[in-house]
Protein backbone atom coordinates (compact mmCIF):
# COMPACT_ATOMS: atom_id res chain seq x y z
CA UNK A 1 0.00 0.00 0.00
CA UNK A 2 1.14 3.55 -0.71
CA UNK A 3 2.46 5.51 2.27
CA UNK A 4 0.69 8.53 3.73
CA UNK A 5 1.71 11.83 2.13
CA UNK A 6 1.43 14.73 4.61
CA UNK A 7 1.25 17.22 1.73
CA UNK A 8 -2.26 16.14 0.72
CA UNK A 9 -4.91 18.87 0.75
CA UNK A 10 -6.25 17.89 4.20
CA UNK A 11 -2.70 17.85 5.56
CA UNK A 12 -2.32 21.39 4.21
CA UNK A 13 -5.59 22.42 5.88
CA UNK A 14 -4.30 21.01 9.18
CA UNK A 15 -1.06 23.00 8.78
CA UNK A 16 -3.05 26.18 8.05
CA UNK A 17 -1.71 26.43 4.50
CA UNK A 18 -5.20 26.22 2.96
CA UNK A 19 -8.26 27.89 4.53
CA UNK A 20 -11.36 25.94 5.54
CA UNK A 21 -14.75 26.58 7.09
CA UNK A 22 -14.28 24.82 10.43
CA UNK A 23 -17.24 23.50 12.36
CA UNK A 24 -15.46 21.56 15.13
CA UNK A 25 -11.91 21.19 16.39
CA UNK A 26 -10.19 19.59 19.36
CA UNK A 27 -6.70 18.18 20.00
CA UNK A 28 -7.27 15.12 17.80
CA UNK A 29 -9.98 16.00 15.26
CA UNK A 30 -11.00 18.65 12.75
CA UNK A 31 -14.37 18.95 11.02
CA UNK A 32 -14.99 21.40 8.17
CA UNK A 33 -17.30 22.07 5.25
CA UNK A 34 -16.73 20.16 2.02
CA UNK A 35 -15.96 22.80 -0.64
CA UNK A 36 -17.60 20.62 -3.32
CA UNK A 37 -20.69 19.53 -1.38
CA UNK A 38 -23.10 16.89 -2.58
CA UNK A 39 -25.75 18.31 -0.24
CA UNK A 40 -26.40 21.42 1.85
CA UNK A 41 -24.30 20.99 5.02
CA UNK A 42 -21.89 18.34 3.64
CA UNK A 43 -19.16 18.16 6.29
CA UNK A 44 -15.84 16.29 6.52
CA UNK A 45 -14.31 14.91 9.72
CA UNK A 46 -10.59 14.10 9.82
CA UNK A 47 -8.08 13.00 12.43
CA UNK A 48 -5.14 15.30 13.04
CA UNK A 49 -2.92 12.21 13.02
CA UNK A 50 -1.83 11.41 9.49
CA UNK A 51 -3.13 8.18 8.01
CA UNK A 52 -3.97 7.45 4.40
CA UNK A 53 -7.26 5.68 5.16
CA UNK A 54 -8.89 3.00 7.30
CA UNK A 55 -6.14 0.46 6.66
CA UNK A 56 -3.16 2.31 8.16
CA UNK A 57 -4.94 4.19 10.96
CA UNK A 58 -4.18 3.24 14.54
CA UNK A 59 -7.16 1.61 16.30
CA UNK A 60 -7.31 4.39 18.92
CA UNK A 61 -7.36 7.05 16.17
CA UNK A 62 -10.31 5.24 14.55
CA UNK A 63 -12.17 4.89 17.85
CA UNK A 64 -11.78 8.58 18.62
CA UNK A 65 -12.63 9.63 15.06
CA UNK A 66 -15.93 7.75 14.92
CA UNK A 67 -16.97 9.21 18.28
CA UNK A 68 -16.23 12.72 17.05
CA UNK A 69 -17.97 11.97 13.75
CA UNK A 70 -21.11 11.04 15.70
CA UNK A 71 -20.89 14.31 17.67
CA UNK A 72 -20.48 16.39 14.51
CA UNK A 73 -23.21 14.43 12.69
CA UNK A 74 -25.71 15.28 15.44
CA UNK A 75 -24.90 18.98 15.10
CA UNK A 76 -25.11 18.83 11.27
CA UNK A 77 -28.46 17.00 11.39
CA UNK A 78 -29.91 19.60 13.78
CA UNK A 79 -28.41 22.70 12.18
CA UNK A 80 -29.30 21.73 8.62
CA UNK A 81 -32.77 20.43 9.55
CA UNK A 82 -32.01 17.30 7.52
CA UNK A 83 -34.47 14.45 7.03
CA UNK A 84 -31.67 11.87 7.20
CA UNK A 85 -27.94 11.56 7.02
CA UNK A 86 -25.48 9.57 4.93
CA UNK A 87 -22.09 8.72 6.39
CA UNK A 88 -19.42 7.75 3.83
CA UNK A 89 -15.78 6.73 4.04
CA UNK A 90 -13.71 5.60 1.03
CA UNK A 91 -10.47 3.58 0.87
CA UNK A 92 -8.23 3.91 -2.19
CA UNK A 93 -9.01 5.36 -5.61
CA UNK A 94 -11.03 2.43 -7.01
CA UNK A 95 -13.45 2.90 -4.08
CA UNK A 96 -13.80 6.64 -4.72
CA UNK A 97 -11.14 8.07 -2.39
CA UNK A 98 -9.72 11.26 -3.91
CA UNK A 99 -7.95 12.78 -0.88
CA UNK A 100 -5.60 10.31 0.75
CA UNK A 101 -6.06 11.38 4.36
CA UNK A 102 -8.54 9.35 6.43
CA UNK A 103 -11.90 11.16 6.52
CA UNK A 104 -15.61 10.67 6.96
CA UNK A 105 -18.23 12.47 4.88
CA UNK A 106 -21.34 13.60 6.75
CA UNK A 107 -23.92 14.20 4.03
CA UNK A 108 -27.33 15.54 5.09
CA UNK A 109 -30.22 14.07 3.11
CA UNK A 110 -33.46 15.88 2.32
CA UNK A 111 -36.68 14.18 1.26
CA UNK A 112 -37.09 14.44 -2.53
CA UNK A 113 -33.73 16.20 -3.06
CA UNK A 114 -31.14 14.15 -4.96
CA UNK A 115 -27.45 14.42 -4.15
CA UNK A 116 -25.41 16.67 -6.38
CA UNK A 117 -22.58 15.00 -8.28
CA UNK A 118 -19.04 15.51 -7.01
CA UNK A 119 -18.05 17.48 -10.11
CA UNK A 120 -15.11 19.52 -8.87
CA UNK A 121 -17.15 22.75 -8.90
CA UNK A 122 -16.64 24.68 -5.68
CA UNK A 123 -19.58 25.98 -3.67
CA UNK A 124 -20.17 29.62 -2.81
CA UNK A 125 -17.80 30.45 0.08
CA UNK A 126 -20.28 32.78 1.82
CA UNK A 127 -22.88 30.01 1.77
CA UNK A 128 -20.39 27.54 3.25
CA UNK A 129 -19.41 30.06 5.95
CA UNK A 130 -23.07 30.55 6.89
CA UNK A 131 -23.67 26.80 7.08
CA UNK A 132 -20.54 26.34 9.21
CA UNK A 133 -21.77 29.02 11.60
CA UNK A 134 -25.15 27.28 11.94
CA UNK A 135 -23.47 23.94 12.65
CA UNK A 136 -21.09 25.43 15.23
CA UNK A 137 -24.12 26.96 16.99
CA UNK A 138 -25.77 23.51 17.18
CA UNK A 139 -23.08 22.06 19.48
Amino acid sequence: MTAYDPDNIFGKILKGEIPSHKVYEDDDTLAFMDVMPQSRGHTLVIPKTGSRNLFDAEPQVLANLIQKTQKVARAVMTAMDADGLRLAQFNEAPAGQTVFHLHFHIIPMYEGVPLRPHTGEMADQDELAAQAEKIRAAF
